[in-house]
């Protein structure tokens, strides 16, 4: 998965708060928002599930959970609502035996601390589906979105239109099944740390229990396997469903379905698919005798007579959906009774909201999927994805629901809105000020490596606001990498100034004081971006080139094992480590060295080199010529390592093979330092043998 940092993070207008302390905020601003709610009475459908639950009583049995529905009626019996909740049932239970008794003010308490963790779950919900699922050299996890997920999280805390689900005690369900749902999300998320082609099915299989507990909670946590598909979907294998489509359509389909096949895309998905169908059969049998029954007072659009009508006001009842998400003002626990009177003729007015709303979601769904930033369709899809699939047991659409609009149930899909919103916010930041257009259009086009036109509008974004750290710190490092290394320094040196904390920029600035052989300089500047990043291995590896260029042997090693410390897989440094101390007669450390390093990167084949010269060194000719044929194995094209292993048959005695390699590194690469020398040496060799033979 090839992932970048989204550009309009950074331009968010809140303060860069570590991971806790971001995290402490959101599960405050959720207690504030909330912690009224905490000695309200028993109040509307806590009576049946609660006062007259005598599943909640100590002395009923505690199997009778498991046989009754939400507000303690037999599953069998014609008249329950099916409503299979057992954990959550257990949860009023233990608040029960805890307060000895029927006293709210637990089972209050207890709905605002699972709001308060699932608002500070959120922020890594929100990390990985805009950002991706990254992590250090030591798998801990890192936030390409800080901001945008701290954002959407203090919406998703503070939302209006979660007072039902958190101030209501039955809003228990919704915050168990969202927390499970969380969790099944997060751990299906942890099946790819081994990196994009592999996965763990074992930690699959977690999160297809998980999503069963929250069914166990509310049945609207089958829908987490949605999510998970389509992040599978969209992040793991970065499916462009746009392009898929036009190439389906075309018939260029065998390439697409093989690379399907090779990822396990469709394995994880046939999983996901068959857990799911396993749930809802179980869920099915559960009920016994079928679904509930429901009258017209419950939801008057499900009986209406004509199949248009019945369309039209389920997409009105959408519209209305989407309003207390937008602006929660009409909150009500209860929408039955003829509070929303039907839409009986095309000449009621308020037919323009089901289309205003579809005109919405369609121009989001263009821009999710046409759009040509990654960033924007990345994270509009998710929210897209996060608002509809968990709604779709409340639609209608598949069965009858008891109720014409429910709060609660926008409680998970709310999650998605406040993505949408935290995107909005950052896009318009980032838009409002001329500069910032020209830093992005710059980034844009030096990532497609086109680096003089990316200068200009560098130039022009530094120009209109000269405080610009960020577009500072890139323009540094184009004109490093093209040698103008003197305004490069200016820039950098600007960039620190303004913003001492900017660890990339104090890098950068250490690596142009080091070109210019400010030496002094350079290695202050990158201890200060270790001051600023305490884990940063590529600031160590490169202060350790510093002190192999000052002869500073065993700082530089030093340097390069913290690097290696902090990113296991760091394979440069791990590769200098290996050529400084063969380069100072370290033999036997060199190869304890490189030999740890392939433990850790077995297939890297420039340790292998590297490791392999050491032991010729040594007169190890077996597994030094071992690992020069594993190093051509992986990367055959290497004039230098056919070079080099040609020099070890040469002391070996091996002339014929010797002459081959020697051969092979002059065709891949005829200018070869030393290589056409040895092997003219080796051809006067084989002439003299062939003359003593004769």
């Amino acid at each position: 998965m090839v992932l970048s940092e989204p550009y309009w993070d950074h331009h968010i207008p809140l303060p860069k708060l570590g991971p806790l302390q971001s995290r402490l905020v959101t599960a405050f601003v959720a207690l504030v928002c909330f912690i009224n709610s905490y000695d309200g009475d028993f109040v509307f459908d806590d009576s049946e599930a609660i006062i007259n639950n005598k599943d909640l009583n100590p002395d009923t049995p505690l199997s009778n959970i498991w046989k009754n529905d939400f507000w303690g009626s037999n599953l069998s019996s014609n008249s329950s609502h099916k409503s299979y909740r057992p954990l959550t049932v257990l949860t009023f239970r233990i608040n029960y035996l805890l307060a000895g008794g029927l006293h709210p003010i637990g089972f209050h308490v207890l709905n605002v601390a699972l709001h308060c963790v699932i608002s500070v779950l959120m922020i890594d919900v929100f990390a990985i589906l805009i950002g991706g699922l990254v992590h250090d050299g030591r798998g801990a996890k890192l936030s390409l979105s800080p901001k945008a997920s701290f954002l959407a999280a203090l919406f998703f805390a503070s939302h209006p239109v979660h007072t039902e689900s958190v101030a209501g005690i039955v809003g228990r369900a919704d915050l168990l099944c969202a927390l499970f749902f969380q969790l099944s999300f997060l751990v299906y998320c942890k099946a790819f740390q081994g990196g994009d082609k592999k996965f763990s099915v074992l930690w699959i299989f977690g999160s297809i229990l998980l999503c069963a507990v929250a069914m166990l909670c509310k049945e609207q946590g089958i829908t987490v396997l949605g999510v998970n598909a389509a992040y599978d979907i969209l992040m793991v294998c970065n499916l462009n469903i746009y392009e898929l489509a036009h190439q389906l359509l075309s018939r260029r389909k065998s390439a697409d379905i093989g690379g399907l096949v090779r990822s396990g895309l469709l394995m994880r998905l046939a999983l996901l698919f068959l857990g799911g169908s396993f749930l809802l059969y179980a869920r099915w049998r559960i009920m016994g005798t079928g679904p509930p029954s429901f009258t017209e007072v419950d939801n008057p659009a499900s009986f209406a007579e004509n199949v248009i009508l019945r369309i039209v006001n389920y997409n009105y009842y959408y519209s209305l959906n989407a309003w207390l998400l937008l602006c929660p003002w009409w909150l009500c626990f209860d929408w039955s009774m003829g509070c929303v009177p039907l839409i009986k003729s095309a000449t009621d007015w308020r037919i323009v909201w089901p289309l205003l709303l579809w005109c919405c979601l369609m121009g989001l769904v263009y821009q999710a999927l046409c759009s040509q930033d990654s960033n924007k369709r990345r994270t509009l899809t998710f929210g897209l994805v996060l608002l509809v699939i968990p709604f779709l047991p409340a639609s209608n659409l598949f069965f009858r629901v008891g109720f014409v609009i429910a709060e609660r149930v926008l409680y998970l899909s709310s999650a998605g809105y406040c993505l949408i919103l935290a995107y909005a916010v950052g896009f318009c930041s980032c838009h409002w000020k001329k500069h910032k257009v020209h830093y992005n259009v710059g980034k844009n086009l030096a990532d497609r490596g086109n680096q003089s036109a990316a200068v200009k509008y560098y130039r022009e974004a530094v120009r209109l606001h000269p405080k610009y750290v960020h577009a500072m710190n890139n323009l540094g490092n184009i004109l490093k990498e093209r040698n103008e290394l003197k305004e490069a320094e200016v820039l950098l040196s600007a960039a620190v100034n303004i913003q001492p904390d900017f660890a990339a920029a104090w890098m950068n600035l250490g690596i142009v004081q080091n070109s210019l052989k400010k030496f002094d300089k350079a290695e202050q500047s990158y201890w200060n971006a270790i001051r600023f990043r305490k884990k940063y291995p590529d600031c160590y590896y490169n202060l350790g080139r510093l002190y192999a260029d000052l002869n500073r042997s065993i700082d530089a090693l030093n340097a390069w094992r913290n690097a290696t410390m902090l990113k296991p897989d760091h394979s440069l440094a791990w590769n200098n480590m290996v050529i400084l101390l063969d380069n100072t007669g370290n033999l036997a450390q060199a190869e304890l060295i490189g030999k740890e390093a392939l433990k850790i990167l077995p297939k890297d084949h420039t340790i292998m080199f590297s490791l392999a010269n050491v032991l010729g060194k040594q007169e190890k000719y077996k597994e030094s010529e071992g690992f020069f044929l594993n190093a051509l194995k992986i990367n055959p094209n290497v004039a230098s390592c056919h070079g080099n292993l040609a020099v070890l048959y040469h002391r070996w005695g091996k002339l014929d093979l010797a002459k081959r390699h020697y051969e092979l590194s002059l065709r891949l690469d005829p200018s070869a330092p030393g290589t056409k020398e040895n092997y003219n040496m080796l051809k006067r060799k084989l002439e003299l043998r062939q003359r003593t033979v004769g």
